[in-house]
This record gives structure tokens, sequence and C-alpha cells, in this order.
């Protein structure tokens, strides 16, 4: 198990109200998983515990059967990446995309190489001379290319990506989709990936978990939920709204 997640409870702070409750689920060396649900149902609270952006949290935690506390080590942080949503939001503006790409590895004490950021740079398919450029200067799709970039310097074992398609115009999406697709391939890597669209989950992810309210009310395999083989009424609510929408102003 990569990714083992029992009875998590986040809270935004120590005497808040539960964000989170009860969550589990597993995700298994070389997965892609999906968890999806609407907005603010705590899809990405959760992957914000994971990756140790939220330390108010209760419940197991773990990486490759090792627990991952709320203070975590440079190691754990080297294992396991994120990918953001706004890929400009993301990067600082006043820095070339070169001197970013370099930061990871200085946080880690690794060895600034210029040689290891055209190497990431070469694996999202961008041109190393975008390197010298800063995010303004680039397209949104080649923003986030440069934040996968990023991720990956680091040779991490997993990728916790939060809706990294949203921002982007849906050609683009399709893109940044087989190339994350590629790249789980190629570099052996886990997926965790949140979405509320079932069609971006459906096609990246192997296995499902559907959130409401701060809970997972149904655990199902993407094949399953091809073919509408969903029980919990939320669930069902949810797969009919993803097949009409968009149709409703199609001329009859």
């Amino acid at each position: 198990m990569m990714i083992g997640v029992e009875k998590l409870t986040v809270r935004f702070a120590p005497d808040a109200a539960p964000a989170v409750r009860g969550v589990s689920f597993g995700v298994e060396k070389g997965e892609a998983f999906g968890l999806v649900g609407e907005s603010g149902c705590g899809k990405s609270t959760v992957l914000r515990a994971i990756a140790g952006l939220n330390r108010h949290y209760g419940g197991r935690l773990t990486l490759d059967g090792e627990v991952l506390g709320p203070i975590r080590s440079k190691a754990s942080y080297r294992r396991m990446q994120m990918v953001f949503q706004d890929p400009y939001g993301s990067l600082h503006p006043r820095k070339t995309i070169r001197s970013q790409l370099m930061e990871p590895l200085r946080n880690q004490g690794l060895p600034r190489s210029s040689a290891a950021v055209d190497e990431a740079l070469r694996a999202v398919g961008l041109d190393t001379a975008l390197s010298f450029r800063f995010p303004h200067q680039l397209s949104g799709g080649q923003r986030q290319r440069v934040a996968i970039a990023r991720a990956l310097i680091l040779r991490p074992q997993v990728l916790l990506l939060d809706e990294p398609t949203s921002a982007l115009d849906v050609s683009v999406q399709a893109e940044i989709l087989n190339l994350l697709s590629q790249l789980r391939a190629g570099h052996q890597l886990t997926y965790l990936l949140v979405s509320h669209d079932l069609a971006v989950i459906s096609y990246m992810c192997s296995r499902i978990a559907i959130m409401q309210a701060g809970e997972i009310v149904e655990l199902v395999e993407v094949e399953r939920l091809r073919r509408g083989e969903v029980e919990h009424p939320y669930s069902k609510r949810l797969l009919a709204a993803s097949r009409t929408y968009g149709k409703e102003r199609q001329p009859v």
C-alpha cells in the first residue's frame, strides 16, 4: 500500500468543527486513485492533510508503510509532491522558471543542477529555453507543465493532484491529462487525484472515492462507474448531473 488513510478527521483549527470526518481508503503502488465530489465536500482538504499542509488532523496516514505525523521530514516531502489547481498562483511571478525549478533542490539540500532542470522540462514536453522566462510569459498549459516539472524534479514516488486541469481550456486539459498518464507509466508514479469532474476522474483513475459533506459515501471501480453501477443516492445524483451537464442549451 503506497498511501494509507485510516479514519482521517481534519479541522481547520484545533477547536473548529471537522471539515472531514472518518475518511478511510488506500492507494496501491502505481495506482491512480480519485477523490470526487462537489465543491466544499472536503476532497482537497483530505489531499492537503496527506501532503502535510494541514496539521490539525486525527487518524492515521501512511506512505509506503511509514506513518506520517503532522510534522514531516524532508525525506517524506521529497517522496510525495503536490501539483496545485492554479498554475499561475503556484508559481512566483518575479522569478524565472529555472530559478523556481532549482528551489526544490535547494530546499532538500541537493545539488542545484542545470542538467536536472533541463531533464525535468523535457520530461513534460517543454523546450529548455523556456526556463529563462517568467510565468506570465507562458501559456496556461505551459505553466501547468512547469508545475508538474517542479514536482518531478525531486523524483517522488507519489503525486498529489488537486484539480490539475480545472483552470485550463478544454483542449489544453486533454494535453495535460495525457501527459500525466504518460508520466505515471514512465516514472512508475502513484497518483491521488482530486476533481469535481467525473470525466477527468474516470479517464485517469482505476478506483474512485465519492465524497459528500466531509465523508466518503461510496468507493467504486471506474468500470462500474462508467456502467452507472453506483449505489448511494448522492453517487447516483452526481453521475446523472455529469451526464446532463452542458446539454441543457443544445438545440433540439
